[in-house]
């Protein structure tokens, strides 16, 4: 059987953390930031932990 390949757009938005959990980024973040608090931008730049129903799917995609 030959190697599981890793899904490339998966990889490019989510890091393994030391102890296997997956950080992404919020969303909303990119542009149209001029209507939205500078509260709200900053608390978009903190990462989070994937929900433990997505994670088990996106570890599929990176093996």
């Amino acid at each position: 059987m030959g190697k599981m390949k890793t899904h490339r757009a998966s990889a490019k938005r989510f890091k393994r953390t030391g102890t296997g959990k997956l950080r992404r980024y919020k969303a909303y973040k990119s542009h149209i930031t001029g209507k939205k608090s500078p509260k709200r931008i900053r608390n978009l730049r903190k990462g989070s932990l994937v929900s433990a129903s997505d994670q088990r799917r996106i570890d599929h995609m990176i093996p």
